[in-house]
């Protein structure tokens, strides 16, 4: 029998992933890392995307996320 969604809880963590080639890659990087230690990720919420720049250039894109995970007690 399929549970209904108000049967689950959820947790919310915010993480932030960077790359030095595109904002993608950033979040990519963020889910493998937090996928590490957190189980069962259900959404990635991208809530903010930003640039590092030095010397008028960009060195790196960062994606900070709301990830949030089925919650077990």
């Amino acid at each position: 029998m399929a549970k209904k969604t108000g049967d689950s809880v959820y947790k919310i963590v915010e993480v932030i992933g960077t790359s030095p080639t595109s904002w993608e890659e950033a979040g990519r990087r963020a889910i493998q890392a937090a996928s590490k230690t957190l189980r069962d990720l259900r959404i990635a919420e991208v809530v903010k995307q930003d640039m590092a720049i030095e010397n008028g250039k960009v060195v790196a894109y960062r994606t900070r996320m709301l990830l949030s995970f089925k919650y077990q007690a």
